[in-house]
């Protein structure tokens, strides 16, 4: 076929529905049992009214409801968008690897393999959390979890909390904490940076240049709240009134039952690590994508070290705007190497 597609989130989404538009051949791999990308697995005490908002996938308006979880609104939206467009989604099948082969690239998994001229990688983040080493992690006693496990301040009634990362994840769960949980401390490595004034078209083509910068240096990509600031949404909003976000630095240790910071110490029953995710690329390695930066030299969607192979939802297309841009400009450009010469 003309293409293979993995991942079925936002980004593999917009890039199915453009190479439909171009009348190319593909299929899209999803690694879930059901639609929605990796917001079927938020926490269902996000909701729906707190976003900042979801751009539309291309064709097909998003009106959410005025309530509701987030993670289930969505993926009724991805759901249906997979039907009103007839996409051709298979899952579950998780992608272990793909490889060279003579005019394209071959896509294996445990389900199948699936032979095409180009590979659109839309896999995003959310299965692979980022976990910081910190001294004493392994001897502390209480809970330890990560974001992505996080599914709303009943676990931690009566708990002192500990919240550690300075992004949009941290301040969800310090919005919801305070009042549930005992205690709730912050710690970030840096202090945050709040954004203020709204997220302009302009703002947004800056945030932009400066990831694309880094991609195309071969670097790794930053975290998006390291480019764009904490923006003044209603999540940090009602973070702000429940009084929250007062930081603290990062602790010097961990101990089996708290924190130390400069000799003194704290206790707590809990850690939640919101510090970040990174690009789900393990089955990409046979191609020997990274450069010596650590990162992957990209050209527009396409990796320089393949130009088969197109990122969306990578560096600068990281963001639901961004992995829509992305998904047209991937299909335009396999199109063009379909051509005959």
């Amino acid at each position: 076929m003309d293409a293979v597609v993995i991942g079925a989130g936002q980004a593999g989404l917009s890039a199915a529905y453009a190479l439909r538009r171009r009348g190319l051949s593909f299929v899209v791999l999803d690694a879930d049992s059901a639609p929605g990308g990796a917001w079927q697995h938020r926490s269902p005490s996000l909701s729906v009214a707190s976003l900042h908002g979801i751009f539309d996938l291309p064709g097909l308006h998003f009106e959410p409801p005025a309530t509701g979880p987030a993670a289930s609104v969505v993926a009724d939206y991805f759901a249906r968008y997979e039907r009103d467009f007839a996409l051709a989604v298979l899952r579950p099948v998780v992608v272990d690897a793909v490889r060279r082969v003579p005019g394209g690239l071959l896509v294996s998994s445990p389900a199948g393999s699936w032979t095409a001229a180009a590979v659109v990688n839309a896999t995003g983040t959310w299965t692979r959390p980022y976990w910081p080493v910190y001294p004493g992690a392994a001897e502390f006693r209480g809970r330890q979890l990560h974001y992505a496990d996080y599914r709303g301040p009943s676990d931690f009634a009566g708990r002192r909390v500990l919240v550690v990362g300075g992004g949009h994840s941290a301040v969800h769960v310090l919005s919801e904490l305070p009042g549930v949980a005992s205690a709730v401390q912050w710690v970030t490595r840096r202090g945050p940076d709040f954004h203020e004034g709204p997220f302009t078209e302009n703002y947004g083509r800056q945030v932009v240049a400066r990831v694309e910068e880094r991609v195309a240096a071969g670097l790794p990509p930053r975290s998006v709240v390291s480019v764009t600031g904490l923006g003044s949404t209603s999540i940090v909003r009602t973070a702000l009134e429940k009084g929250a976000l007062h930081r603290r630095p990062m602790f010097d240790r961990l101990v089996p039952d708290g924190a130390v910071w400069d000799g003194m110490f704290e206790p707590y029953d809990a850690i939640i690590w919101a510090t970040g995710f990174r690009a789900a690329l393990n089955h990409l390695s046979p191609l020997r994508l990274r450069e010596p930066g650590g990162g992957i030299r990209m050209a527009g969607t396409r990796t320089v070290r393949e130009p088969r192979l197109h990122l969306v939802g990578y560096g600068p297309s990281a963001s639901t705007v961004g992995a829509n841009r992305a998904g047209r400009a991937a299909a335009r450009e396999i199109a063009t190497l379909l051509q005959p010469v």
